[in-house]
């Protein structure tokens, strides 16, 4: 009785969350009351569907859609111009939610009521972003999602080649896993646009490509030597995040191996945030140009990805068939020198066949990393500002000495 009683306020409470969103939008057919009765009403046809039937739930969807018809016949009959069928669709989900709330997961349907809020609330950006994408960021995406979607379940589950690595499933899939964690960075950067705070030119540039992110700052560093402060922020902020980055990586692919790796990655998480944020006093305040950044779903980009992963797993296989452990350290510097997630998946592939222990295989990704900040100093030894090489050298190398005390200490 009691988690009855629970269940219903949830349901209350998750329509008032709606119909507060669709009052502020000053939706004509429901708000504020309608959507947690439309909520509450879903959440009894799927109590009493328990007792009496599915046909109750079918009776309440249709009673709920000739609702919806009959509130827009005075609009349909004066001929005006329809404001779109949001609140219409938003209705019959939230019924659902109710229903599924009663006879599913709770959090399953809190879940996807917060998702229906901020895709509501969204609504500005999301059609700010729409027009931002342009034929060329079109047609990238609809290729990935293309290949995603209908190439990978047919590529076959098993390996191949010498040292039985190579999985082109596992290894597509891997394409999909990294290119979606770039994607996110690369909507967010298109929804801020062009300029924002330092801190989300850090972020969203670790995200996307640290690498990347190197080149464009140092390469504008050079032009314009006053922003060696802001350019180092920015610089080390995103390759604070390619710690994180790594960490997802593990996760998803090792939950267990993360527990081993968590703490190294984070102290160096740390250690590159705190000397970013030193470099400007209050980088929340200023704003900085993002970098330009291109977009991550490219074919050609994802397809070259997969030859790395490829050829990184078969050189990291390799080595350790040849020379063990110093065979490993040895691919994993030549490896992280322009990129971190194949080395890290790599690595994490062979954690997971019990090939190597986890306690080596973070020692390897961290090496890996150590040598990544080194080639990110050569890029701005090259490409920037001596006043930006002096920030971002004496920052990388406080970075590398403490990933050398955690090897030596771990």
């Amino acid at each position: 009785m009691i988690e009855t009683f629970g269940r219903l306020g949830i349901a209350l409470g998750l329509g008032l969350l709606i119909g507060l969103q669709r009052e502020r939008t000053d939706a004509r057919l429901a708000g504020f009351r309608t959507f947690p009765l439309v909520t509450v009403l879903g959440a009894l046809c799927g109590l009493l569907a328990e007792s009496y039937g599915g046909w109750i739930v079918a009776g309440g969807l249709t009673a709920l859609a000739l609702v919806i018809v009959g509130g827009n016949l005075p609009l349909l009959r004066g001929g005006g111009e329809h404001p779109g069928v949001t609140t219409e669709v938003t209705m019959l989900v939230m019924y659902s939610i109710g229903v599924y709330l009663m006879v599913g997961e709770m959090a399953v349907a809190i879940a996807i009521c917060g998702a229906v809020a901020v895709l509501l609330h969204l609504k500005p950006q999301l059609h700010s972003l729409a027009a931002k994408i342009g034929d060329r960021d079109f047609t990238a995406v609809m290729q990935f999602a293309l290949i995603s979607l209908v190439v990978l379940p047919v590529l076959p589950d098993r390996y191949f080649g010498p040292y039985e690595v190579l999985n082109p499933f596992r290894i597509w899939l891997m394409v999909v896993l990294i290119v979606g964690i770039s994607l996110t960075g690369y909507v967010a950067y298109k929804l801020l646009g062009v300029r924002a705070g330092a801190w989300a030119a850090g972020v969203l540039g670790g995200l996307i490509s640290s690498t990347a992110t190197t080149v464009s700052v140092a390469r504008r560093s050079a032009q314009a030597p006053g922003a060696a402060e802001l350019s180092a922020f920015v610089i080390l902020v995103a390759s604070a995040i390619v710690f994180l980055r790594v960490g997802i990586l593990i996760g998803a692919t090792a939950p267990t191996f993360l527990r081993t790796a968590l703490l190294p990655l984070l102290a160096m998480f740390l250690v590159l945030v705190l000397l970013g944020w030193s470099q400007l006093r209050a980088p929340d305040g200023r704003a900085g140009a993002l970098p330009e950044q291109g977009n991550p779903t490219e074919l050609r980009s994802a397809l070259l990805f997969g030859l790395l992963y490829a050829v990184v797993l078969l050189a990291v296989a390799a080595a350790n068939a040849a020379f063990g452990d110093r065979g490993l350290y040895l691919a994993a510097v030549l490896s992280g020198l322009t990129d971190m997630d194949a080395i890290t998946l790599s690595i994490t592939q062979l954690v997971s066949t019990e090939q190597v222990s986890p306690a080596t295989g973070w020692r390897l990704i961290l090496v890996a990393a150590v040598a990544n900040l080194a080639f990110k100093t050569g890029v701005v030894v090259m490409l920037g500002d001596r006043g930006l090489l002096r920030r971002v050298a004496l920052g990388f190398g406080i970075a590398a000495a403490v990933g050398g005390g955690l090897l030596w200490v771990g």
